[in-house]
């Protein structure tokens, strides 16, 4: 039997919920004390799972917690041809290999929020990499070119002469049919997926099975608090970032962005955050402390407390006593004399050269040997390496230069 309490299911179906579809058989179904079979389906388009992948894997938890079976499905397959949701072009393919990589450590991501031994983890390559072009000819024969043009971002591509492979149109389809295989009772999923999951409905109805109950959740902005978080724009928050990294982020938001975050993320229930709120406008607590709330409430729930605690204490230290971290990483060397770009991109304070020269042309970049500190705005300077010279980007990446002919590790580490 499932936990039937109606204040526990009225959370489930309204905390952060954008639509259900169709909110009272789900609701009937939830009381029932039948176990539902719950589905998200994500494609390993990338490593990293962030925070707005966490909004629907929060929802999983919940209701898992209320005893429902959740499935985790992975898309190895249909990550091959790609989502086109929300894309004005199409997305690049994505071969076998690279697919394996993103995917390796997405179910241990996803076990920092699911009870992993109670879920259901499935792979979508386990059907379709046994079904042949009988297969997709006969799912495909079941719905018209107009159905699955209808939605937006096709209707827009269209309208402005953007070609759309036959392969995109198959996307949808193949989502829809994971629901079959599955036997999904529920599918969640972003505001963005809203055609997809509502196609698993339609599939399902072709071939003879009851229709899943959807539900979808508000897109999450990133730390530049307009643009939907991901890591093809670098706004993101990864859920593996170290803490340290993920309570700078956190504190960098728009101030207008911490209550949506609240709402998504965290467990603080409605009632506190109104109150909040209400604090707020009473000028009764600042904006930056409500922030440090909320980076506390977050890192707690990724990582720990504590660690959330330390990752306060180190952000204070940083930014308003204006002191180094108490834990850098080391650069090691033979050179005593670098090229600037080059300096940045081989410690890994940046991912390329046009990174780090649009860094130095912004005044981001800042060298400290001993006492003495000196911002670098010329791209193509060299810079003279001491022994625990100290490299800092912007306000949050650091790094202590370690010259391997010195030998002294040991003391550029104190």
């Amino acid at each position: 039997m499932t936990n039937t309490n109606p204040q526990k299911i009225d959370e489930v179906l309204t905390r952060g919920v954008d639509e259900v579809i169709d909110k009272d058989h789900l609701e009937k179904e939830l009381k029932s004390g039948r176990q539902l079979r719950v589905k998200f389906g994500i494609d390993p388009t990338s490593p990293d799972l962030h925070l707005g992948h966490s909004i629907p894997l929060r929802k999983l938890r919940q209701f898992q917690d209320l005893g429902h079976k959740v499935i985790l499905l992975i898309g190895d397959f249909t990550a091959t041809i790609g989502d086109p949701s929300g894309r004005t072009t199409q997305r690049k393919q994505l071969t076998e290999k690279e697919v394996k990589a993103n995917m390796k450590d997405y179910v241990k991501q996803a076990g920092k929020i699911l009870n992993l031994k109670k879920a259901e983890i499935r792979y979508n390559s386990e059907w379709y990499g046994k079904k042949g072009a009988m297969f997709l000819m006969e799912l495909a024969s079941k719905f018209t070119v107009a159905r699955v043009i209808e939605r937006d971002d096709f209707k827009q591509r269209l309208k402005d002469d953007v070609d759309i492979s036959m392969l995109e149109l198959t996307y949808p389809l193949l989502q829809g049919y994971d629901s079959v295989e599955l036997k999904a009772d529920v599918e969640i999923g972003g505001r963005d997926q809203k055609f997809n999951l509502l196609m698993g409905r339609k599939v399902q109805k072709r071939y003879d099975m009851p229709e899943q109950d959807i539900m979808t959740f508000p897109l999450l902005e990133g730390v530049d608090g307009s643009k939907k978080m991901s890591k093809s724009l670098g706004n993101y928050i990864g859920l593996t970032e170290v803490p340290a990294q993920m309570y700078g982020k956190i504190m960098s938001i728009p101030d207008e962005l911490m209550w949506k975050y609240f709402n998504l993320l965290t467990n603080v229930s409605s009632e506190e955050i109104k109150q909040i709120k209400e604090d707020k406008q009473k000028l009764l607590i600042s904006p930056i402390n409500i922030k440090a709330r909320l980076a506390r409430e977050i890192i707690s729930v990724f990582h720990s407390e504590k660690e959330a605690q330390n990752a306060e204490e180190e952000f204070n230290k940083i930014f308003r006593n204006k002191e180094l971290p108490s834990d850098m990483p080391i650069f090691k060397t033979d050179k005593k004399v670098y090229p600037i770009l080059d300096l940045l991109f081989d410690s890994k304070l940046v991912s390329s050269k046009s990174e780090a020269k649009r860094l130095v042309e912004q005044n981001a970049v800042e060298i400290q040997t001993g006492e003495k500190k000196e911002k670098v705005n010329d791209w193509k300077k060299e810079i003279s390496l001491e022994n625990g010279t100290i490299i800092k980007v912007g306000s949050r990446r650091f790094v202590k230069v370690v010259l391997k002919s010195e030998k002294l590790y040991r003391s550029a580490k104190k």
